[in-house]
């Protein structure tokens, strides 16, 4: 018997590196990732080579999704000035539209008020928006939920100031939602020296004090854990420019068992963390027949081993509460005791997402 049994986990918050980036990762190995860390859903983010900015990219990587996707995927659309009047068409194969606030690779980052506007008028709103925002840019998209009275989800909180800006939203009523990192829960700024380029990510990592106000409002403010998994290679991260971004698909839930384990998380509440809340605040649709088995004995985080196409965590060495034993989607064994045994197109893809059809959702395959 498992010593503790939970639903198949959701993250809203991966980087699958499809199209342009396939070397980093790919469907097929960031959805291993996922399923030997007990995830059995991700949404992919848009900021790729190209960016998910017009139906015809996003319908190729949906394409892509459905051929080597071995657990559940959905894809982000991106805001981009422009490519602005493409949102209409994106929003019935997205399931959300993602804004970029602050720098991202490629062409996303949205600065000027006519596209914000657009955005938070046009896209439908029965499709989240996720905004990357930090620092002053959160109070900048506080007041755009408020003024357009729609939902917006706010992607890896990581100061103090940011978390206390939308607690306080949060107070007056304000639809908004938000999410925290496992890097900027584990880690701090006195860890960046120690890991080097390898603890290099957006946003950077915060100090003692913002990893603590951080753990305090995880019980309340905090909707959602996601990994924000954003792999490179080794010899990406040793370049003389290496980019920001580290994986988290594998290591997210051992490290969260070790909060378990040592009283400041409930099972509860890592359930509501990792399943309840993402899949009530995107739409996401149900998986029947599917959870994760753990075994509780502690462990240290390897070097090497990962089932990521990077192959390195920022995390080696850490002690970890449990591990993922085995997980089942759809009744089907699809990991166990290390071995992925999905195959590339097992996964389903988040095709359209539709609440005014009363919770009902379609997939491509």
């Amino acid at each position: 018997m498992p010593d503790l049994t939970l639903p198949g986990l959701i993250d809203v918050h991966t980087h699958l590196r499809v199209p342009g980036g396939e070397h980093k990762e790919d469907f097929a190995t960031g959805t291993a990732a996922a399923l030997a860390g007990g995830i059995t859903l991700v949404l992919a983010m848009p900021n790729t080579n190209p960016p998910l900015t017009t139906p015809e990219a996003l319908a190729a990587a949906r394409r892509a999704a459905a051929a080597d996707a071995r657990c559940d995927v959905g894809l982000f659309a991106g805001a981009a000035p422009a490519d602005v009047a493409h949102l209409p068409a994106l929003a019935p194969d997205a399931a959300a539209l993602k804004i970029y606030l602050n720098d991202t690779f490629g062409r996303l980052r949205v600065d000027d008020l006519p596209t914000l506007v657009a955005c938070f008028r046009d896209w439908p709103r029965d499709k989240m928006i996720a905004l990357h925002a930090e620092k002053q840019s959160v109070a900048v998209a506080i007041g755009l939920a408020a003024t357009y009275d729609r939902p917006a989800h706010f992607c890896h909180i990581s100061r103090r100031e940011e978390i206390e800006l939308i607690a306080d939203a949060k107070g007056r009523g304000l639809p908004i939602t938000c999410e925290v990192t496992p890097h900027h829960l584990f880690l701090s700024q006195a860890d960046a020296a120690r890991l080097g380029p390898l603890g290099d990510m957006r946003p950077v990592l915060g100090t003692a004090g913002d990893v603590a106000a951080l753990w305090a409002h995880l019980g309340d403010t905090i909707d959602c854990i996601a990994t924000d998994h954003a792999p490179h290679t080794r010899a990406e991260k040793a370049s003389d420019a290496p980019p920001p971004g580290v994986p988290g698909l594998e290591t997210s839930l051992p490290l969260l068992l070790s909060a378990v384990a040592d009283g400041r998380l409930t099972t509860a509440r890592l359930v509501a963390l990792m399943h309840d809340n993402p899949r009530r605040i995107f739409g996401l649709p149900p998986q029947p027949d599917t959870w994760v088995e753990v075994d509780m004995t502690p462990w240290t985080l390897p070097a090497e081993g990962w089932q990521t196409k990077c192959g390195w965590t920022p995390f080696a060495g850490l002690t970890a509460g449990g591990r993922v034993a085995r997980v089942v989607l759809r009744g089907q064994t699809v990991y166990e005791e290390g071995m992925v045994l999905a195959a590339p197109g097992n996964g389903r893809v988040i095709y359209v997402r539709n609440m005014e059809s009363k919770g009902e959702h379609k997939w491509t395959n």
